[in-house]
């Protein structure tokens, strides 16, 4: 038996990258997952791949998404909040359209992804914030990006203290370099086999992170097994921000 066996989970952004490694996982442990993701077309050939799973397509997805949740009955045990998007500015170049973006999807996206599950979620479920170790440091050219991920590690630092009367946890993960879809997409297909070498060099294990990686840690934070971990922000990033 998995160790999410006759859960429902919820996993936003899972066309791709971490989102589709973590409901793949999730599946592979009992549960019935539901996917959300901005193409239609992506997120019915990842629900595929998943196994017991609800694709929920579109960016005003999250009432669609959890009318959807509240038909099948069972309520919510499991959120991944991890969609994301991020782009490179310097200062000097910043625009309100790409604090707009950036902010709508990383805070404001992830925020209203959580408050709309209260009335869903059931005693005892985890909650689980994807933000990054770009919070921590200073990468020239993704400030806004680094500072959206920051206010994820402080909502989830509120929230699991006012959710903690319900026994709901509320935890971060925080991925270093990964090797996704969203490397290319970031600095462009010509660039990417640049980029991820020059960010795995900075990795003290020597390499990138895979999305399955990060996977394993997501399904550590939604089981029981980290039933004694609350507000806490996990990282998974070779070491890139602990040596």
């Amino acid at each position: 038996m998995g160790q999410l066996e006759g859960r429902t989970a919820v996993v936003t952004g899972g066309s791709s990258g971490i989102g589709l490694a973590a409901a793949r996982r999730f599946a592979a442990e009992g549960a019935h997952v539901f996917v959300t993701g901005r193409n239609e077309a992506e997120l019915d050939a990842a629900v595929e791949t998943i196994g017991p799973a609800t694709g929920v397509p579109g960016l005003d997805h999250l009432d669609r998404l959890y009318a959807a949740v509240r038909e099948r009955g069972d309520g919510l045990d499991v959120v991944f909040a991890n969609a994301g998007t991020a782009e490179f500015l310097p200062l000097g170049e910043i625009t309100e359209e790409h604090v707009d973006r950036i902010f709508d999807v990383n805070v404001r996206g992830t925020l209203f992804t959580v408050q709309k599950a209260l009335p869903l979620l059931n005693d005892g479920a985890s909650v689980i914030v994807n933000s990054s170790t770009r919070a921590d440091d200073g990468v020239e050219t993704f400030g806004t990006y680094a500072a959206s991920k920051a206010a994820l590690r402080s909502f989830v630092r509120t929230w699991a203290n006012e959710l903690k009367g319900r026994g709901i946890r509320v935890n971060a993960v925080s991925p270093g370099t990964i090797d996704t879809p969203a490397v290319a997409e970031l600095v462009g297909a010509e660039r990417a086999e640049q980029a991820r070498a020059g960010f795995a060099a900075k990795v003290p294990l020597g390499r990138a992170g895979t999305a399955d990686e990060v996977a394993d840690a997501v399904a550590f934070l939604a089981s029981a097994q980290s039933s004694f971990v609350l507000g806490a922000n996990l990282y998974v990033d070779g070491g890139e921000k602990q040596l």
